[in-house]
């Protein structure tokens, strides 16, 4: 069994999130410790590891010496019911960490003794009745009777490394989803259901638009022709709004020094999640001056602005690419296009004066909230991700943290949004304003985001003459609407189930001939079509009418046109459309005419 990608769904049915119901993290917590003592009592070689609970429901880390079966899955799934049904209490309990490690060392459970040397005194327990228990925090049911057995289910077991490290024990994850009641349960799987059909890795396969290749490597992406001609319609789509709003296309390598990255504090602060440096030679590797695949784009821009004294007549500068960064994701993270390692930012880096900053964040928001419309996302919602002052994570002075975060605020007043806070999620130079895209199972994703930085102009020393003459410092902006092309794409794959509008369809009409003696017709009107910059095809596989015609459809071609002796006769096409169905006859020029305006309007034909 495998988790889906899951996508949205018109109709909607609300189901409560996690963030919204501290009930739900309770009752997931408690039937993750109920799932674990039923494998334990099934499987008494298997030791647990963590077992938190997750969106949507919760897993299990279990180091078991045979793999577990769909089988074992129903197994255990029943013996999780007897478990209920017993009406256990869940009983928190707070030992020394000399009575822990005496009891786990009875157990003979070797991970709960390294769980156990990163937890603070005094050490939490939970009991499941008296014949259970595990080192946890909580929170918790406070009986086993209040988990309805009808409302949870296990789904699918995977691998997943001890801590998440490729060089430790590889151990098996048991996934499960727990609801309050039987019919969240089932609601859940339906949308579960109806994702399966809409997952992007599957319908990306199907309509050809990108693969993975072993050869290549995990995490990195290779778009077909219908695929490429589908990023680059959205690089055009975006690059035609960012020139309207006065941005300066650049281009950066995609490799840089590292010295550059230490400067900027990704090199300290993001090692982890670049991948490894090269280097000329062992004395440079030594002297960490090679070279790192980048991870970001903004020290490029940096640079280019840097590259001459600026003028406040310059400002604001507003320099946009379609950039190329690498980062160096777990294996076991990936996930199609949603989680990669190489993917395009639409990237831009704003210079700009401390009274022009306000104005300049709510154009950047306005782009966003632009584009989103364009492309019909409706399910999003702003986050304030902001700095946690607990954190030693972030560079730069708590003035500079509170004037930046001062800046989303007005911004997201002014425009009155709706927004939440998160503490912890700026990034480790500004806070942001991000917008989060919710999908079909509610899962969330960040799409675009806008980013407020004083520290990386003062450390890379940037300046600008103002009108009095005197040198001060800009205040940069970063923001990307899209967030990524790929992420972006696989999130529109799902939204529009493939079915994409007719502007953004990489063929956007396919021309049908009954036979050879109308072929040469279908040819010269696709070759008009692609005159006026629409992309048409003309069927040549020889199929009979009837499985083209299904092809067509399967394909998901907006527009489709068989062509016969009347259609020749008469210059004109029988149009049939995804979008409105059959439209009848029509001159050819009155459908290109037609089809221009569709694109010219990035809208439906």
């Amino acid at each position: 069994m495998v988790n889906s990608e899951p996508s949205e769904q018109p109709e909607k049915i609300h189901l409560p999130r996690t963030s919204e119901s501290d009930t739900l993290k309770r009752l997931r917590h408690t039937t993750s410790h109920v799932m674990a003592m039923a494998v334990q009592k099934l499987f008494p070689k298997a030791q647990v590891t963590i077992g938190p609970w997750i969106e949507n429901g919760f897993y299990y880390d279990f180091d078991q010496p045979e793999p577990f079966t769909e089988q074992d899955l129903k197994k255990i799934q029943k013996e999780m019911v007897k478990i209920i049904k017993r009406k256990l209490p869940v009983i928190r309990e707070e030992v020394p960490r000399e009575e822990a490690q005496r009891r786990i060392k009875e157990l003979g459970e070797s991970y709960k003794l390294e769980i156990l040397a990163d937890l603070e005194d005094p050490i939490s327990i939970y009991h499941l009745g008296d014949e259970w228990w595990d080192l946890c925090a909580g929170p918790h049911l406070e009986n086993t009777s209040e988990i309805n057995p009808k409302a949870i289910e296990l789904e699918s077991v995977a691998g997943a490394y001890w801590r998440g490290d490729a060089s430790n024990t590889q151990l098996q994850r048991i996934y499960g989803t727990a609801w309050e009641n039987p019919e969240q349960l089932q609601e859940y799987k339906r949308r579960k259901q109806e994702a399966l059909k809409r997952d992007h890795r599957k319908l990306g396969k199907e309509l050809g638009l990108f693969i993975f290749s072993d050869p290549v490597g995990p995490g990195l992406p290779l778009w077909t022709p219908k695929g490429t001609v589908l990023r680059t319609l959205l690089k055009d789509f975006l690059t035609q709004e960012q020139l309207k709003r006065g941005y300066l296309p650049v281009e950066t390598p995609h490799i840089g020094r590292v010295d550059l990255f230490k400067v900027s504090g990704h090199w300290q602060n993001y090692k982890e999640d670049m991948f490894p440096m090269m280097a000329e030679d062992e004395e440079a590797a030594a002297a960490e001056q090679g070279f790192v695949l980048k991870p970001m784009n903004c020290p490029f821009h940096i640079q280019i602005y840097k590259s001459e004294l600026r003028s406040y007549r310059e400002l604001p500068m507003r320099l946009a690419e379609f950039g190329t960064v690498y980062r160096y994701e777990q294996s076991g993270e990936l996930g199609g296009l949603t989680r990669v390692r190489g993917f395009t930012v639409d990237d831009s880096h704003l210079f700009v004066m401390p009274d022009q900053l306000d104005q300049e964040f709510i154009n950047v928001v306005d782009l966003i909230l632009s584009v989103f419309k364009t492309l019909q996302m409706k399910n999003f919602k702003a986050r304030l991700s902001f700095r946690d002052p607990a954190s030693d994570k972030y560079i730069g002075s708590d003035q500079a943290w509170e004037k930046a975060q001062g800046a989303i605020r007005r911004a997201v007043d002014t425009l009155g949004m709706e927004s939440s806070e998160a503490l912890g999620e700026a990034a480790f130079y500004g806070p942001k304003l991000d917008f989060i895209f919710q999908d079909l199972l509610d899962r969330e994703w960040q799409l675009g985001t806008v980013q407020v930085d004083y520290n990386l102009p003062e450390r890379f020393d940037l300046e600008y003459v103002a009108e009095d003459g005197t040198r001060q410092r800009p205040i940069m902006i970063h923001r990307a609407p899209f967030g990524s092309i790929e992420r972006l794409t696989g999130i529109l794959i799902e939204q529009y189930g493939g079915d994409f509008p007719f502007w953004l369809a990489p063929v956007q009409a396919r021309l049908l001939p009954v036979g050879d003696a109308q072929l040469p017709f279908a040819q010269e009107v696709a070759a008009k079509m692609r005159s006026h910059g629409i992309r048409a095809e003309v069927d040549t596989s020889g199929e009979r009418l009837g499985k083209a015609i299904r092809n067509a459809e399967k394909a998901k071609i907006p527009v489709m046109s068989v062509i016969g002796a009347k259609e020749v006769e008469a210059n004109s096409l029988n149009i049939r459309t995804r979008a409105a169905g059959e439209l009848g006859m029509m001159p050819i020029d009155l459908v290109v005419e037609k089809m221009e305006q569709a694109n010219r309007n990035r809208e439906n034909f």
